[in-house]
């Protein structure tokens, strides 16, 4: 398959070629690259997306399920960093691009507040439902179903769900902050904006929101990562100076130059079960997998397809020769990840930053999942990154998520209501699924109505039967 790189033909190889080392494998000149560029964009794309070995843990270690288990963060980095790596290097081995993958923000937001901390699931049934979104859609890729999906949801309803995972993701942000609190019980909103900032807490937010937000204003390499390792910083002088005690998560604390690696936990590897399927019923099970497998999919088939384009390598169909080899990893990266507890893998936008950087070929993920696999031994260092450092990479990556709103249709109410109800419920009630469920049913109820009941797809009719049961049976999650 060939296409155009910068006014000149550039084949794209289909499968691994014999001898020639790195080069003859991954096609290198044939992208029109080198190993060096390769390199460079590999640990570019790393240094853009290892934030979230600080925020993953931030994030899945800020509840306790029903039985008062919670995920500390040593454990959680080395998962993190373990899935990361691993189905990176699969990326970049089977995939032979230069996508990078790691736990997906919003995701794990989902599985922590709303899967183990409204819905009342242990941690091992949280992640078993990640694990079987995972296989659901391995299978609709094994089996070319994906094209069925494809075809059978709106793309302004794909969009919409992105958009209310940014604007989920920016809320979790504010909320973990202190800057958005609960009101006090009256003729009031539920929530409202802290009603004092005067604290060291919520000073060193403002502060990294801020910094980061000029740092990526002036599009500097790393600025989520330099964002959080200035404000940690800071926050630890703070500490050690006032002696406030702020930083409840017992982080802002320095380990001592002689404890800055350590042996990788595992502890969390292997731990999921299936029995949400009999906590929450099989019907509002299925919902769920559902609504987190639609999440899943659509983001990884807009970044690979974005990330695609950006590289010149969509073919004149507007496709990525070899794709279903790029769903496959990313798949069984949802399913390595639930079954790591370390929440769903998926493709990083991120990767982007590499590909601007001259990454073509497998090789950049080949980097960047061995700086992942190394950042395992350094989960001392990690864990003095207070919440407030992480705070503010919510609120930037919800904004980035948010972008795609000048997309949507909003001409059509047939399609801006379902995308406004889609956008609204996901932050609104701490939940993918009453975002997807009402956005999906209300576009079918719409349409009928208008009298357009042949252009919805029979796809849609099903499930949105299912979140018709599970509205009318009283989950809200």
């Amino acid at each position: 398959m060939s296409e155009t790189e910068h006014g000149r033909m550039v084949r794209v190889p289909e499968a691994p070629r014999r001898g020639g080392g790195l080069e003859g494998y991954f096609g290198i000149t044939e992208r029109g690259s080198t190993v060096r560029t390769e390199i460079a964009a590999g640990v570019t794309t790393w240094l853009t997306m290892a934030y979230i070995l600080f925020v993953n843990p931030s994030i899945l270690g800020a509840v306790k399920d029903s039985q008062g288990v919670s995920l500390t963060f040593p454990e959680v980095l080395t998962v993190t960093a373990l899935v990361a790596g691993v189905m990176t290097l699969a990326m970049g081995v089977y995939g032979r691009y230069p996508f990078a993958l790691a736990a997906g923000l919003g995701l794990n937001a989902f599985v922590a507040f709303s899967l183990v901390g409204t819905l009342g699931l242990t941690w091992p049934q949280a992640m078993g439902v990640i694990v079987a979104e995972g296989i659901l859609i391995t299978i609709f890729v094994l089996t070319g179903l994906r094209e069925l999906i494809l075809n059978a949801i709106p793309m302004d309803l794909k969009r919409a769900i992105g958009i209310g995972i940014g604007l989920f993701i920016a809320f979790i942000g504010l909320v973990n902050a202190g800057v958005v609190v609960q009101a006090k019980p009256g003729p009031v909103p539920p929530v409202t904006i802290v009603a004092d900032f005067r604290s060291w807490s919520l000073a060193l937010f403002v502060f990294g929101l801020f910094l980061t937000s000029a740092l990526v204003a002036r599009r500097v390499k790393g600025a989520l990562l330099i964002g959080i390792v200035a404000t940690t910083i800071v926050a630890t002088i703070v500490n050690e100076v006032k002696h406030l005690g702020v930083f409840t998560d017992g982080s802002a604390a320095w380990p001592g130059f002689s404890n800055l690696t350590a042996s990788p936990n595992f502890s969390l590897v292997g731990k999921f079960s299936f029995g949400f399927f009999s906590s929450l019923g099989f019907w509002t099970a299925a919902a769920i997998v559902i609504s987190v497998m639609l999440s899943d999919f659509f983001d990884t088939i807009g970044t690979v397809i974005g990330i695609g384009g950006e590289a010149k390598m969509l073919d004149a169909d507007g496709r990525l020769p070899g794709i279903k080899r790029v769903l496959l990893v990313d798949s069984l990266a949802a399913v390595a990840g639930g079954a790591a507890s370390a929440s769903s893998n998926t493709t990083y936008i991120e990767s982007a930053s590499g590909v601007s950087q001259g990454g073509r070929t497998g090789l950049t993920s080949v980097v960047v999942g061995i700086l992942f696999l190394l950042c395992m031994f350094f989960s001392p260092i990690a864990g003095i990154v207070p919440s407030v450092a992480t705070a503010p990479i919510l609120v930037i990556v919800g904004y980035y998520m948010m972008t795609l709103v000048k997309d949507i249709e909003w001409g059509d109410p047939g399609i801006g209501i379902p995308v406004l109800l889609t956008i609204a419920l996901m932050p609104f009630t701490y939940s993918i699924t009453n975002g997807v469920g009402a956005g999906f049913l209300s576009y079918t109820v719409i349409a009928v109505v208008r009298g357009r009941a042949r252009e919805v797809h029979p796809l849609m009719y099903l499930v949105s039967a299912i979140f018709a049961w599970y509205f009318i049976h009283g989950v809200v999650g």
